[in-house]
């Protein structure tokens, strides 16, 4: 009798130890996604001072607009820093999502600004950057839908029995979809001249 119940004993610790180990799985996973994410937005920021300096000789009635860029590009990467430290940090999520949104209604105005200056247009070094921006911008979308793959799944596992239990007792908590909230940030940048 004693062996019957050490035996359900060590089963019952093992099982406990697979779930908390999957939900560790499942919590690096989406934290990997969302470096995913951090590496095609921080190559998107880089990209923009490129395309800033090269407007600047073009453009040079239009400085507000090349500061709200850099301003907005700035903030999106203060905003990113933050979500890298904590992807389950739903505030930081939210922020990295407005700043993003601001990010792209001032890059879809400086490139509207743009189409009005026909050597910009023609500038070899500004086809090249916007064609980069324009590859990052598709890179940046399929990191987020892996992103939020992997939180559905692990928000699936951590909200689902037994594993809820298990995720109450170690503190696994939810994390947040990156999701795009305004029809300004549902729409890709468009980059073409």
């Amino acid at each position: 009798m004693g062996w019957i119940l050490l035996g359900i004993v060590v089963a019952l610790i093992a099982w406990a130890v697979m779930i908390y180990n999957r939900l560790v799985a499942l919590k690096n996973q989406f934290k990997n996604a969302f470096a995913q994410i951090d590496v095609q937005l921080k190559r998107r920021y880089d990209l923009i001072p490129n395309l800033v300096e090269t407007a600047k000789g073009y453009m040079k009635y239009e400085r507000e607009t090349l500061e709200a860029v850099i301003s907005a590009r700035n903030s999106a990467q203060a905003a990113i820093a933050k979500v890298a430290a904590d992807p389950a940090n739903a505030d930081a999520m939210k922020a990295l999502t407005g700043a993003e949104g601001a990010l792209q209604s001032v890059l879809g105005k400086f490139f509207a600004l743009a189409e009005a200056y026909p050597e910009l247009k023609a500038n070899q070094n500004m086809l090249q950057l916007q064609e980069e921006l324009t590859s990052t911008e598709n890179k940046v979308a399929f990191a987020r839908q892996a992103y939020n793959d992997s939180v559905m799944e692990y928000n699936t596992r951590i909200e689902s029995f037994p594993d809820n239990v298990f995720a109450g007792m170690f503190a696994f908590r939810a994390a947040e979809l990156y999701q795009v909230e305004s029809a300004e940030e549902k729409a890709p940048v468009k980059v073409s001249f």
